[in-house]
């Protein structure tokens, strides 16, 4: 049995797998990780081993409970990986991405697939069918656009995520929702167009926190699966620790 922890840059995602069965998934704020964790080894206790992927911050002392409980793996780009990395900077590619990668690699092995991840920001991820990893793009995500015109500007509204009903927007509030979310679906429609004429037999897996709110909108066929980074972190667990 498996503990998958995620810590992104405001709250924790907890996985147990069994397996390659996800079986109990939870999210908490970072301050709230070591409460939610004691209660996660109380009601699996045949918990043996961890991976520990981390964008944010997770206090030492955090960790080293973590540890008392069971053999933790702290992700990076050194470990052994099950694809051929060859981005020109591989120690700066995001472990988030490693994970996401990863997971292609497990689902969709010898598949020519660009991975759309939506969250803080939006990420694309291509890996060949021969399972090399080329790179992407990386774009501001949803929430990251709507708070940047609030902040950065003097006088427009921070507004909550809402899908126009129109593209012309014939209010202030109405223009930002069309210029922010109908400009994300036409990104990443635009982003799948330009990637399936060069491999017409491009699989897109779209995934995030938006990955629900995006995909009944986009033209383009995809494949959405809110827990592909967590498949992958598992994955990625069970391929150092065998």
């Amino acid at each position: 049995m498996n503990l998958i922890v995620d810590v992104g840059n405001t709250l924790v995602k907890i996985a147990v797998f069994q397996d390659d069965k996800l079986i109990e998934k939870q999210s908490v704020v970072i301050s709230g990780f070591e409460a939610l964790q004691k209660k996660i080894f109380e009601k699996y206790p045949n918990i043996k081993k961890s991976i520990l992927s981390s964008v944010g911050n997770l206090p030492n002392e955090v960790i080293e409970i973590l540890k008392m409980h069971c053999k933790v793996l702290v992700l990076d780009a050194s470990l052994k990986l099950p694809f051929k990395n060859c981005y020109a900077t591989p120690h700066t590619l995001g472990v988030d991405r490693i994970a996401l990668v990863a997971a292609s690699v497990h689902n969709n092995s010898h598949q020519n697939v660009l991975i759309v991840d939506a969250g803080s920001c939006i990420t694309y991820d291509f890996i060949t069918n021969e399972n090399d990893y080329l790179g992407g793009a990386i774009s501001p995500g949803i929430r990251l656009r709507y708070k940047s015109l609030h902040l950065l500007t003097a006088n427009l509204p921070l507004l909550e995520t809402e899908m126009p009903a129109s593209i012309v927007g014939d209010t202030t509030a109405a223009a930002i929702h069309s210029g922010v979310v109908i400009g994300i679906i036409k990104e990443i429609d635009g982003v799948i167009d330009d990637y399936r004429e060069k491999y017409s037999d491009l699989t897109v897996i779209l995934t995030g926190g938006d990955a629900i709110f995006l995909s009944k909108r986009l033209k383009n066929s995809i494949f959405a699966n809110s827990n592909f980074l967590l498949e992958g972190l598992n994955f990625i667990l069970e391929y150092n620790t065998h």
